[in-house]
């Protein structure tokens, strides 16, 4: 077992200094995920014949480098006159965690699990002093036989899944002495256009109503995540292809396959969880969770939380029917449109309090990061990373399901899907006949020959 040993933790600042006086305030979808943080770590090959260290000052200075273009990274929290969240940006920089471990990478991934991995990025908690509280922490991980791991932990009050990685593909560019390819925008969300505001406009329920449900329900944080574990599960462009087939009726078997591959999987995943959780009659309560950005026209670089969360409705869902629980799926999606998006919005400013939710307590939770392309970050020159791995934290209510593309050697119908539940569940999932059927490849958690 490959074992760890911290070198250091630093401070890390731009190049150069951000203007005086600059604040940023922050949206209502990012006030709503002040009780969540994020967590990924990306494993590259090791850059050619280095000596011990090398790797990661090379890092530590394209960083600094890359700082310069998000100085709300960089800054810190205070509260504003009504005692909400915003950012100073004051250059106070990010904390860097530099590790050494032994063995390479190669072996790490043989055995690696969600407890090992959390080791590789560094994550602290708000407790007393905000001002002097990095939102963002970096650790870079280099293995002494071979290979690094970068961790980058944030709190999702400032950024969601996308704009992470977006944090992540600018520091790889700036590693390779490239122009970023995404560089942030730092505005507001979209308001609703003049003309679209009509009279006799109906807003979409179903979609406040899910948000009024969760903030009116919201339970005291409970840190339930040692109880908890993640599998990581690879679905290669045929299994995808062949889930998606399994989704098509059998009454129109010659039409064209309506799913997508997100709607496929979390279908299947849905079913398959419900499953292991004994329900024979029904499916547990889902909420979906998708980015907004191009629904709202944003553009690619917007720097903020865009993600919204739906509720699926199984009732009169015949049981475990993978064709059904797909269809709802994707009605679910087509619910959220620009008008619906806005009704939220204007719903959640209108009704917005000190007291936010944890987004994640009750439901399932299957977020799609479709529009993320984890293996674009490159930080090598010409490799694409290893492997990915994405934590949306704490999972507390029933179970979370990640689902992002998978490396390009899948086809494009490949992807990855990060699985968190009680640790008995994971098992019970890998042995499920529908998972079995599938045979994905396991990355993370249990024996490899469970799949």
């Amino acid at each position: 077992m490959a074992e760890i040993t911290y070198i250091c933790k630093r401070t890390v600042v731009s190049t150069k200094p951000t203007q005086p006086r600059k604040y940023h305030s922050f949206s209502i979808l990012d006030h709503l995920m002040e009780k969540n943080h994020i967590r990924i770590v990306y494993y590259s090959k090791s850059w050619g014949e280095k000596e011990a260290g090398e790797i990661t000052v090379s890092l530590r200075e394209s960083i600094s480098e890359m700082l310069t273009h998000f100085p709300k990274v960089t800054g810190r929290l205070i509260r504003n006159e009504k005692g909400n969240w915003m950012i100073k940006c004051n250059d106070a920089g990010v904390r860097m965690v530099e590790a050494r471990a032994k063995g390479s990478v190669e072996d790490w991934l043989k055995s690696v699990d969600r407890e090992k991995e959390l080791k590789l990025v560094y994550w602290e908690d708000m407790i007393h002093k905000p001002y002097f509280w990095s939102t963002f922490y970096v650790q870079i991980t280099e293995f002494e036989k071979g290979g690094v791991a970068i961790g980058l932990s944030c709190f999702h009050l400032l950024a969601d899944p996308i704009c992470a990685t977006m944090f992540l593909k600018a520091w790889a560019d700036k590693t390779l002495g490239q122009k970023m390819v995404s560089p942030p925008f730092f505005h507001t969300l979209p308001t609703r256009r003049p003309i679209n505001k009509t009279s006799n406009h109906k807003p979409y329920t179903d979609l406040i109503n899910h948000y009024k449900f969760s903030i009116e329900n919201t339970t005291p944080f409970l840190d339930a995540n040692h109880t908890h574990t993640t599998i990581t599960l690879s679905f290669s462009d045929h299994m995808v292809q062949a889930c998606m087939d399994m989704v098509q009726p059998t009454s129109t078997p010659n039409k064209p396959n309506p799913s997508s591959p997100f709607e496929a999987l979390a279908g299947l995943l849905w079913i398959c969880i419900s499953k292991v959780k004994g329900l024979r009659n029904g499916l547990v309560n889902m909420s979906l969770c998708l980015d907004q950005r191009k629904v709202l026209g944003l553009d690619k670089g917007f720097f903020g939380n865009c993600m919204v969360y739906n509720k699926v409705h199984s009732n009169g869902l015949e049981e475990h029917n993978l064709s059904q629980a797909t269809k709802v799926i994707g009605e679910a999606l087509e619910k959220m449109d620009n008008e619906g998006i806005m009704d939220l919005i204007e719903w959640l400013e209108h009704n917005d309090s000190q007291s936010h939710p944890l987004m994640n307590n009750c439901d399932l939770i299957c977020a799609s990061l479709e529009t993320v392309e984890p293996y674009s970050v490159d930080f090598v020159g010409g490799f694409e990373p290893i492997q990915v791995s994405y934590y949306v934290e704490p999972v507390i209510g029933i179970g979370q399901v990640l689902i992002f593309r998978a490396p390009s050697y899948d086809g494009p119908l490949g992807r990855v899907v990060m699985v968190t539940l009680p640790k008995d569940e994971i098992v019970k999932l890998c042995e499920d006949e529908l998972i079995f059927h599938l045979s994905p490849r396991i990355l993370m958690g249990v024996a490899r020959n469970y799949a």
